[in-house]
C-alpha cells in the first residue's frame, strides 16, 4: 500500500526526490509544502498529481511520512511551531538537513518521542546517483526504516550506521566527496590544458576517464589498491605519475582533509 510522503521544503533535494520516486512507479501519495508559490508551481508543472500546500501544519496532516528538506539554519523555526501537530500525527521523520543531531530534531519537535531517522545525501543524488548515509533513533520500526530506505534510494545508494557519531564521518566521506572529485577534474583539466590541449579536449577526457574509473570500481569486487595496481606497469607512465602524486603526500592530505571536513561537521551540530 502506498503511503501519505509530505516534504517541507520545495528546494532541489525534494525536486530530485519527488523525480526519483515518480520514476520508480511509486504508489505514495506526495505533498509538498513551501511558502513560495512559485517554487511549488515548478512542482506541480512536472507533476500535476502532486499537492502542494503553503501551510506546513494542513501538509502534515494525515502524513506517514513528513520529509523536513530545509536549510539546516531554519529547522528550529519550522520544526517547533508544528510540535503539536507532529505529537497529534506521529508521522516517521526523515531530516536531510546537515549537521542537525537527533537530540535537537527531538526537541524542536516537542520531545514526544518521535520516530526520527537522520540523512546525509550527497549533490550527485539531484541527478540520481547519490549515496546517503542514514541513523535512525530507538523509535523507528523495521517498517519504518525500510520506508525510509525506499525513499532515500529513489536518488541513489544507501548505507544505514548504527553510531550517529559516524554521520560527520559520513559527511566527510560521501557528503563533501563530489567537491573533492570536482577539483581533481579541475586540476587535471588545467594540467592537460597547459600541455596543449584545448579546454574542450581535456574537459572531454577527464571527465569520461572519472565515469570510467568510477564505474570500473563499482562493477569490480576488487579494492581500489588493486585496480590502481592493474593499471600501474613497472616503470610506465602511470607509475611515474603515482610517484609524484604519493612523493607530494597525497594520501595523508586526503585524511587530513577528512579530518578536518569531520571536525567541521561536530562544530556545525553544536550551534
Amino acid at each position: 500500500m502506498g503511503k501519505t510522503i509530505t516534504f517541507i521544503g520545495a528546494g532541489n533535494m525534494s525536486r530530485s526526490l519527488i523525480a526519483g520516486l515518480v520514476q520508480d512507479g511509486s504508489k505514495h501519495n506526495i505533498r509538498i509544502s513551501d511558502p513560495n508559490e512559485e517554487q511549488l508551481t515548478g512542482i506541480t508543472a512536472n507533476w500535476a498529481a502532486i499537492n502542494s500546500y503553503v501551510n506546513n501544519a494542513e501538509a502534515i496532516d494525515g502524513a506517514d511520512v513528513v520529509v523536513l528538506a530545509v536549510k539546516p539554519q531554519i529547522m528550529q523555526m519550522v520544526c517547533e511551531p508544528l510540535a503539536e501537530v507532529f505529537e497529534a500525527q506521529n508521522p516517521l521523520v526523515i531530516s536531510i538537513a546537515a549537521g542537525i543531531n537527533l537530540e535537537n530534531l527531538e526537541k524542536w519537535l516537542g520531545g514526544y518521542s518521535p520516530a526520527v531517522v537522520r540523512c546525509m545525501p550527497n549533490t550527485p543524488s539531484l541527478v540520481q546517483s547519490g549515496m546517503t548515509g542514514l541513523f535512525a533513533n530507538e523509535q523507528v520500526s523495521e517498517e519504518q526504516k525500510n520506508l525510509a530506505e525506499s525513499i532515500m534510494r529513489a536518488v541513489g545508494s544507501t548505507l544505514w550506521l548504527d553510531n550517529e557519531g559516524l554521520m560527520d564521518t559520513v559527511t566527510a566521506v560521501s557528503g563533501s566527496g563530489p567537491a573533492y572529485f570536482f577539483l581533481v577534474m579541475e586540476a587535471m583539466q588545467e594540467a592537460a590544458q597547459k600541455m596543449g590541449l584545448s579546454a574542450e579536449d581535456a574537459r572531454l577526457l577527464v571527465l569520461q576517464t572519472a565515469f570510467g574509473a568510477a564505474k570500473l570500481a563499482l562493477e569490480s569486487s576488487d579494492d581500489a589498491s588493486v585496480l590502481r595496481q592493474r593499471v600501474t606497469s613497472k616503470g610506465g607512465t602511470t607509475e611515474a605519475a603515482l610517484k609524484k602524486l604519493v612523493d607530494g603526500g597525497l594520501p595523508s592530505i586526503f585524511e587530513e582533509a577528512l579530518v578536518a571536513a569531520a571536525i567541521r561537521s561536530k562544530e556545525l551540530s553544536k550551534i
